[in-house]
C-alpha cells in the first residue's frame, strides 16, 4: 500500500476538512531521504488505519502549499487536526522515532 497523494486542488477536502488527524508528507521525487521515509509511513498507515490518515504532497508539483506551510527542507511532515497544524516533523527518521513523534495521534 502506498500513501494516497493530495494536491492543491484536493488539499482542503483531503486535509483541512478531514475527520481525525492527517499527516501530510511533503516530499519530492529527487529527494533520497523522502524515498527512505515513504515505506515507513506506509507501514504506520497500514498498522493504524482508523487512527491517522497519511497523505503525500509533492512540493515540486504544489509549490503554493509548500510556500504556505513554510516547507524549507524535505522530507517534512505536518500533522493536521481540525484544519490546523498540530505538529511538524522534519527529516527522515526510523519507524520507532516517527511513532514516538506521532504517539498522541496513534492512541
Amino acid at each position: 500500500m502506498t500513501a494516497k497523494a493530495t494536491t492543491s486542488a484536493t488539499f482542503e477536502q483531503d486535509v483541512l476538512q478531514a475527520e481525525g488527524p492527517v499527516l501530510v508528507d511533503f516530499w519530492a521525487a529527487w529527494c533520497g531521504p523522502c524515498r527512505m521515509v515513504a515505506p515507513v509511513l506506509d507501514e504506520i498507515q497500514a498498522e493504524n488505519p482508523d487512527k491517522i490518515t497519511i497523505l503525500k504532497l509533492n512540493v515540486d508539483e504544489n509549490p503554493d502549499l509548500a510556500m504556505k506551510y513554510q516547507i524549507t527542507s524535505i522530507p517534512a511532515m505536518k500533522v493536521f487536526k481540525d484544519g490546523e497544524v498540530a505538529t511538524t516533523i522534519i527529516g527522515a527518521k526510523p519507524k520507532f522515532a516517527l511513532e514516538q513523534d506521532l504517539a498522541e495521534f496513534l492512541k
